[in-house]
Order: structure tokens, then C-alpha cells, then sequence
């Protein structure tokens, strides 16, 4: 029985520290980003963004130097980090989640 509430506090202590993610795929993340865009100014940006990433994932990288693919990584990041600014979202860890639903099984 020991045994039982020490896998159990350390499992939902790993739930509380890894954070799970979820991702759309590209063309489902243009459509929300679109969407969501206030201005057609952003709406044009993120096209172009998604436009290049889609030019940069058709590219034949064999033939390129390590500096050039560098430079490609590096351009991508930053694409997809200025997406999800213009995007925003919300994060949340699985102790999170399940800490939220115990909250609301106790106060309904």
C-alpha cells in the first residue's frame, strides 16, 4: 500500500512538471492565424510567412553548405516564433488540467 502513494505523489508530480503541447497542422495553423488577425496588413504577413516555410520545406537541401542550412533553420525559427506572436495561445500541463477538473468536480 506503501508502494501505491509513492508511484501515485510521484506520477502526479511528473504531471505537474511536463507540459503537454498540441499543435495544428500547417494548414489548419494558417486558417486560425488568418482568422484570428485583426488587420488584412497581418493577414497578408502571415500568408507570406507560411509561404516562405512552404518555399523552405520544398527546397532540396542536398546540395546546399552547413552555413546555408543554418541560415534556413535559423530563418524558419524566427518565422514561426513571430507567428505565434501574432497567434498568441494558451498552454497548459497535464497536472494543470487535471488539477482544474478536480476543482471543478469539487465546487459543482
Amino acid at each position: 500500500m506503501k508502494k501505491l502513494k509513492k508511484y501515485l505523489l510521484i506520477t502526479v508530480l511528473f504531471m505537474l512538471v511536463v507540459p503537454v503541447s498540441v499543435q495544428a497542422e500547417t494548414s489548419e495553423l494558417e486558417k486560425v492565424k488568418t482568422e484570428k488577425a485583426a488587420s488584412p496588413e497581418v493577414k497578408a504577413e502571415v500568408k507570406s510567412m507560411m509561404n516562405r516555410l512552404e518555399e523552405i520545406k520544398a527546397m532540396d537541401k542536398s546540395n546546399m553548405s552547413s552555413a546555408e542550412k543554418k541560415a534556413l533553420r535559423q530563418e524558419v525559427r524566427s518565422i514561426k516564433k513571430s507567428m505565434k506572436e501574432v497567434g498568441g495561445g494558451v498552454y497548459l500541463s497535464a497536472g494543470a488540467i487535471i488539477i482544474i477538473v478536480l476543482l471543478l468536480i469539487l465546487l459543482l
